[in-house]
């Protein structure tokens, strides 16, 4: 079992205590010779704050560290990481009183004073005081603080801009950013063009919104979400061609998303009247991105094709090595159409049955954090991950 990531901050903060009193008396001791050293009581409040902490009562530890940090406020970094701690466990006002204590304070260096100033603009990110979060770190920006801090300040402005749906402003800032810093939010910058994209559309922009969704595959070129965008700017252009070639491009970006694409496929197929193309686009999903979805769209090929038996024999068969309640739910369909009228009454039953259980489950599912629902959300809106749901697979899903 890992340790508890609240102790640890504790623990880095009690060693951090611990080694400024160390110093600390280390100094008095060689300047003075008396036996009752000036910082006893000092000691007793760290020393209780340990024995708090190994007996697990956090709340107590912090109280004496907090005291031993009042009477000694040599130390920075513990003055931070109990601030942090305190922000953590939800007591955001003193942590921003601890902060603003410690930038009052004279002779603070620059990296420190910037240091501060970082954490207080994490509270008032906290506590939902964005705007005074933001003027912090447009004001740490402009201070010159160096390369990493300013990467920091930057990283966390994206995310303060996206909490406001400024996405535009976010994803200006996250482009200031160089390539290494800006690795890790490349998904969510991905996604702040895809959400631009989306009000371009909405007013028929189409050409601004092509360019945003450029952008956004530059930025991650596994985001299916904006050749999902871009089919759907040409097919309202009617250029099914443009359509097919978006949309196929989605199985190489990844094939759990391939069923997105089907309905639209299908159109764009439809259209320029190569349906035997779109088939053998099928069968190759089969193969590579198999699920129920490419399954059922094929099954309505062979349908209109072929007729209904021909179908219900290739759900069968496909059922065998790939279950899924839809699937069976669209046999007792064809079972339905073709059937006696003695098997219709019991058929229809069963398919009243199978259909309220297919109508309550969820389709996707967050992979992060496991949160389902029936819409595809491209931002999660319980971890607020980006790009992190997926159609369920299996029995109950594709």
């Amino acid at each position: 079992m890992g340790l508890d990531p609240l102790l640890l901050l504790l623990l880095v903060a009690a060693i951090g205590i611990g080694w400024s009193l160390g110093r600390w008396q280390y100094g008095e001791t060689s300047r003075r010779s008396t036996a009752s050293p000036p910082n006893s009581d000092l000691s007793r409040e760290y020393f209780q704050g340990l024995d708090h902490l190994m007996s697990d009562r956090t709340d107590e530890a912090i109280e004496s560290f907090v005291r031993a940090l009042e009477i000694n406020s040599d130390t920075i970094p513990a003055h931070l990481a109990l601030a942090r701690l305190l922000r953590r466990k939800g007591d955001v006002d003193r942590a921003i009183r601890v902060h603003q204590t410690l930038l009052a304070r004279p002779g603070l260096s620059h990296q420190d004073f910037i240091r501060i100033q970082m954490a207080l603009a994490r509270d008032y990110e906290a506590i939902g005081l964005l705007d005074r979060a933001e003027n912090l770190l447009n004001e740490i920006i402009r201070d010159n603080p160096g390369p990493e801090m300013k990467a920091q300040a930057l990283k966390l402005l994206v995310k303060l801009y996206e909490k406001e749906g400024e996405w535009q402003q976010a994803l200006n800032s996250g482009r200031k950013l160089d390539a290494a810093s800006r690795s890790g939010i490349t998904v969510a910058l991905s996604q702040y063009c895809c959400e631009l994209a989306e009000a371009n559309l909405s007013r028929r922009q189409w050409r601004e919104a092509e360019y945003t969704l450029q952008e956004a595959l530059s930025l991650n070129p596994k985001s299916v979400r904006p050749n999902l965008l871009m089919a759907k700017i040409a097919m309202e252009r009617e250029d099914w061609k443009g359509a097919i070639k978006a949309l196929r491009a989605v199985r190489e970006q990844e094939p759990l998303l391939v069923s997105e694409t089907i309905d639209m496929l299908s159109r764009c197929y439809e259209k320029i009247r190569r349906l035997g193309e779109y088939e053998s686009y099928l069968e190759a999903c089969m193969v590579h991105a198999p699920s129920t979805t490419v399954l059922l769209a094929r099954a309505e090929l062979i349908r209109e094709r072929d007729g209904v038996v021909a179908a219900g024999l290739f759900i069968t068969e496909e059922l065998k090595s790939r279950p899924s309640v839809r699937g069976f739910n669209r046999l007792i369909d064809l079972h339905l159409e073709y059937g006696s009228s003695s098997a219709r009454e019991s058929l229809s039953v069963l398919r009243g049955l199978t259909g309220q259980l297919e109508q309550s489950k969820p389709i996707y599912q967050c992979v992060r954090c496991g949160f389902a629902g029936r819409i595809l959300h491209w931002h999660c809106p319980s971890c607020r991950e980006w790009d992190s749901t997926r159609p369920i697979q299996g029995l109950e899903g594709e």
